[in-house]
């Protein structure tokens, strides 16, 4: 596969802050331009091993202007490789019109995307994706003489959906503006579930929020994998980390019931452990849950 450049979430932030710093004591000269850096990544989905999306460009609509951007050779990209805080730069630096930016669309090859389940491919079906791409309606604005820097999370957990015809793709987009974003991560030192594997941690807006699995009404903005720390320990640990997350006040909720939960009909997730916590921008927040031995 192509080789892929990984983007940490603190170097992201650290690179918006410098280029912001930079762009700070330039002349003033206006140009009624600016720049967009956009990124993507993934919250994960139980089950899978891989799945592969060939990207073949990027199309942006600011203001009165389509601007099409096609790549010289198509970005094959592993969603699951882009967790807890990872993410790939897919618009790099891109001038574009001052001003308010009103749709992206990831333009996708259905015919090279793929799923990998138990060692097995799978074709993934994107509907639309070959003719319409992936399109975010989401308006951003593009600060003249400055830059935006924006990340696209895929939330696998909510878009990948498997039925008699195989799998399908229909992304659950969520537009984050790096410039106002924190993270949260979090360990214990007991993993509770008797599978690691069918355990995560669940993100809801606003405190006291009662948990709630995906597709209800009070579903989650996001979630995370637990994964063990150091196998070789004596005593277990886990830990989670929830990036790219706009700052304010969120509920986070621990469920061993993780693969289970699919949009598709209700079902009956039970949630061990709930806190709040406030998310600061540029800032990492720290959750850890105090579980009780299973």
């Amino acid at each position: 596969m192509k080789s892929k450049q990984m983007i940490l979430y603190a170097g992201i932030l650290t690179s918006t802050l410098i280029t912001g710093l930079m762009i700070g004591c330039d002349s003033g000269n206006s140009t009624g331009q600016g720049r967009l850096n956009l990124h993507i990544t993934d919250a994960p989905v139980d089950g899978a091993d891989n799945v592969w999306i060939e990207f073949t460009g990027v199309e942006i609509k600011a203001g009165s202007e389509t601007i099409d951007i096609t790549y010289d050779a198509p970005k094959t990209i592993d969603l699951l490789a882009l967790t807890a805080g990872a993410a790939e730069l897919i618009v790099d630096d891109q001038v574009l019109p001052a001003g308010q930016v009103e749709w992206i669309r990831l333009k996708v090859t259905e015919a090279n995307s793929t799923i990998i389940v138990d060692g097995i491919q799978h074709n993934l079906q994107i509907p639309s994706g070959e003719q319409n791409g992936l399109k975010l309606n989401r308006p951003i604005t593009i600060p003249e003489n400055g830059v935006a820097t924006f990340t696209i999370d895929f939330d696998l957990r909510k878009s990948v959906h498997q039925n008699s015809n195989g799998y399908t793709l229909r992304p659950t987009l969520r537009l984050i503006d790096n410039s106002t974003d924190g993270a949260l991560q979090g360990s214990f030192m007991t993993g509770y579930c008797k599978n690691i594997n069918n355990a995560a941690v669940y993100v809801y807006e606003g405190t006291g929020v009662t948990a709630n699995d995906l597709g209800s009404a009070s579903e989650p903005v996001t979630t995370a994998r637990v994964t063990l720390v150091d196998p070789l320990a004596a005593i277990a640990s886990y830990k989670y980390t929830v990036a790219f997350l706009p700052a304010g006040n969120y509920t986070v909720a621990y469920t061993c019931d993780a693969s289970i939960d699919t949009l598709e009909s209700g079902d009956e997730v039970q949630f061990i452990s709930t806190s709040n916590v406030t998310i600061v921008a540029g800032q990492t927040a720290v959750n850890n849950f105090e579980l009780r031995e299973m």
